[in-house]
C-alpha cells in the first residue's frame, strides 16, 4: 500500500468515526479499570490497618496490665505475640522506655536499640500508621501507656504484610483486563457498524453526484442529516447555475458562430454573384464590392467587440486606473459621436453640474460611455435627442443618458445586457449593431465598483443611470 493510500485511509469519515469510538469506550473503560483497583487497594490496607490496630491496641493493654515490659517471660503475652504475629503474616517487636528490643517475634533484633521516627514519635504518645506499596507490608507503632499516670514507657510495633492483598488485587486486575478487552472487542464491532451507517448517505451522495455527471439530471436529495440536506441543496443550486452557464456557453458559441457566419455568408453570395456573371458593369461592380467592405466592417466590429468582452471578464486588477477629469471625458465623447448623431438628424446636448474628477480606467469608461450614448443615437427617431448629464456627490459620480428613441419593451429590459440579444434583430442589423455594445458596457461600469440601471417606455425613450464610486478601491 503506498504513502498516499495510506494517508487517504486515515482521511477517511469511517475510519475516523471507528477510531473515535473506540477513544470514547477504551479511556472511561481504562479510568474505570484502574481507578477500581487502587479503588480496592486503598479499601483492603484501610480494612487491614483497622483490624490490625484492635488487636494491637488489646495487646497492648494486655501488655501494661501483666507489666510485661518487666518479665519479658510471660508465656501468656508471648503466646498473644505469636498468634498476632501468624494471623496477619506479620512481625511484632515490643521496646522499653530505654528503646531497648526486649521481643521480636522473629527472634532477630531483641536486645538491641531501635531508634526511628515513628518509634520517637510514638514515645511522644502518637499513634503511627504507614503503608509501604513498593514492599507490601503496613508498619504501625503504638505508646504502651502507664496505667495511672498515663506516662509512655515503651512502645509496640507491629509490621504486617499486605502480600495477600496485592495477590488478590492481581486476579482482580487481570479479571479487568479479559473484561476490557472483550469490550473493547465488542465496541470495535459496533464502532465499525455504526460508523459504515453514519458514513453510508455521504457515500450515496458520491453515487448520486457520480450519476448526475454521467447524465442523470434528477436533483440531488439526501435527507439523512440536516448537513446531508444542506450540501444537497447547496449542490443543487450550484448544479443550476452550472446549467445556467452551461446554456448560457452554448447559446454564447451559437450566437458567435452565427454572427461571423453572416457577414461571411453575404461575401461569398456577393462574390459569387460576381463571378457568375459576365462583363459586369463598373457601377454594379461597385455596388457589390461596397456591399462587400460594409459585411467586412461588420465582422471587424463584432470581432473587436469579442475581443472587448474577453478583456472585461478578465480580473479588475487588469484596469489601469488614474485621475480622469469626467467633464473632459465626456466631452471628448461627445465630440467623437456628433458627426454620427448630425447625419441621423439627432440632437446631441451634454449637461454637466458640476466639475468631477474620479479614478477610473480612462479606455474602459470611454468605452462603456460612448456605447451606451451611440445606442441612443442609433435607435432613436429622425429630429429626436440625447441628452447626457453629470452629477455628483461626495461618493460617487452619476451619468444620467437619456434618448427620445424608440423605447425597449419591458419583456426585453431583463436581457438586453446578455451578448448578442437585440430587441428589434432585423432592425438592428439593418442600423449595425452587434448586440454586444450593452454588455460590454455593464462588465466595464461593474469592474469600477459601479451600477447601471434602465428605465425605458416603448415609442417613447429609455434612460440609462450610471454610478461610479470617485475612489476605486482594489478589493484582495
Amino acid at each position: 500500500m503506498t504513502k498516499k493510500k495510506i494517508r487517504d485511509f486515515f482521511k477517511g469519515l469511517k475510519i475516523r468515526l471507528i477510531l473515535l469510538f473506540l477513544v470514547i469506550g477504551i479511556v472511561p473503560m481504562t479510568a474505570l479499570r484502574v481507578g477500581m483497583l487502587r479503588s480496592y487497594e486503598k479499601k483492603a490496607v484501610s480494612n487491614r490497618e483497622i483490624d490490625v490496630l484492635s488487636q494491637a491496641r488489646i495487646l497492648t493493654n494486655q501488655i501494661i496490665f501483666n507489666n510485661y515490659l518487666e518479665n519479658a517471660d510471660l508465656e501468656l503475652i508471648n503466646t498473644q505475640l505469636e498468634q498476632l504475629s501468624n494471623i496477619y503474616d506479620g512481625r511484632i517487636i515490643v521496646i522499653n522506655d530505654s528503646f531497648h528490643i526486649i521481643q521480636d517475634t522473629y527472634d532477630l533484633d531483641e536486645g538491641k536499640t531501635i531508634v526511628s521516627e515513628e518509634v520517637m514519635r510514638s514515645f511522644r504518645g502518637e499513634e503511627i500508621s504507614k503503608y509501604d506499596s513498593e514492599n507490601c507490608y503496613i508498619e504501625m507503632t503504638l505508646p504502651l501507656l502507664e496505667q495511672t499516670s498515663k506516662e509512655v514507657i515503651g512502645v509496640l510495633l507491629v509490621s504486617v504484610s499486605t502480600d495477600s492483598i496485592v495477590l488478590n488485587q492481581g486476579y482482580l486486575e487481570n479479571s479487568a483486563w479479559i473484561i476490557q478487552l472483550f469490550s473493547i472487542m465488542v465496541i470495535l464491532l459496533a464502532a465499525m457498524g455504526l460508523a459504515r451507517a453514519l458514513v453510508k448517505p455521504f457515500q450515496k451522495m458520491a453515487a448520486e453526484i457520480v450519476e448526475i455527471q454521467n447524465g442523470y439530471e434528477d436533483a440531488l436529495e439526501i435527507n439523512s442529516y440536516t448537513e446531508t440536506e444542506i450540501i444537497s441543496e447547496r449542490f443543487n443550486q450550484l448544479f443550476e447555475r452550472m446549467k445556467v452557464i452551461d446554456e448560457s456557453r452554448e447559446e454564447f458559441v451559437s450566437n458567435v458562430s452565427h454572427e461571423l457566419k453572416t457577414p461571411l455568408t453575404s461575401m461569398k453570395v456577393l462574390a459569387d454573384s460576381l463571378n457568375g456573371q459576365e462583363d459586369v458593369p463598373v457601377e454594379l461592380y461597385k455596388e457589390f464590392m461596397g456591399d462587400i467592405g460594409n459585411e467586412i466592417d461588420r465582422e471587424t466590429k463584432i470581432i473587436n467587440d469579442l475581443l472587448s468582452l474577453v478583456k472585461m471578464d478578465r480580473a479588475a486588477a487588469d484596469l489601469n486606473i488614474s485621475s480622469v477629469n469626467i467633464n473632459d471625458l465626456l466631452e471628448a465623447i461627445l465630440k467623437r459621436l456628433r458627426p454620427i448623431a448630425q447625419r441621423q438628424r439627432i440632437e446631441l446636448v451634454l449637461e454637466s453640474f458640476r466639475p468631477v474628477s474620479a479614478e477610473v480606467d480612462e479606455v474602459k469608461l470611454t468605452q462603456a460611455i460612448t456605447n451606451l450614448i451611440e445606442n441612443g443615437i442609433k435607435y432613436n427617431k429622425p429630429e429626436g435627442w440625447v441628452h447626457v448629464s453629470l452629477n455628483a456627490d461626495h461618493q460617487y459620480f452619476y451619468v444620467k443618458v437619456e434618448d427620445s428613441g424608440i423605447g425597449i419593451p419591458e419583456d426585453s429590459l431583463e436581457h438586453i445586457y446578455e451578448r448578442f440579444y437585440r430587441v428589434d434583430k432585423s432592425h438592428s442589423r439593418e442600423i449595425g449593431g452587434t448586440g454586444l455594445g450593452l454588455a460590454i458596457a455593464r462588465n466595464a461600469i461593474l469592474m469600477h465598483r459601479g451600477a447601471i440601471k434602465v428605465f425605458s417606455t416603448e415609442g417613447e425613450g429609455t434612460i440609462f443611470n450610471v454610478r461610479i464610486p470617485l475612489n476605486y478601491i482594489l478589493t484582495s
